[in-house]
């Protein structure tokens, strides 16, 4: 079962743009298969930066999501977007090695 949380049209503005903590949002879809490789790293790292970070994932597949794939210009998946206060902090895409990754998230939320 996935520890992430699943980020819908109706629930974003409350669960990322008003979050009292940072939010990490996968824009992701079922078809990607890096996509689909980041899902256990993002499960980790959900349980591991608990508390400092909440983890979501968006599936683009969604036609009620694409307004928002779009509004935050995902042009390739995976693609991550950190967002802090309602604003991108910071933006990843592609494929990443858990402690790789962990460590940017980590420089970010400084």
């Amino acid at each position: 079962m996935s520890k992430t949380i699943e980020i819908t049209s109706e629930n974003f503005e409350k669960e990322v743009l008003q979050s009292s903590i940072p939010v990490l949002i996968d824009f992701w879809a079922s078809w990607c298969q890096p996509c689909l490789m980041m899902l256990p790293i993002l499960d980790d790292l959900s349980e591991e930066l608990n508390g400092k970070l909440k983890i979501g994932k968006l599936n683009i597949e969604n036609p009620n999501h694409q307004f928002l794939a779009s509004k935050y210009q995902v042009q390739s998946i995976p693609n991550m977007k950190l967002f802090k206060d309602g604003k991108i902090i910071k933006e990843f895409v592609g494929l990443r090695k858990k402690e790789t990754f962990k460590i940017e998230l980590e420089e970010a939320l400084k």
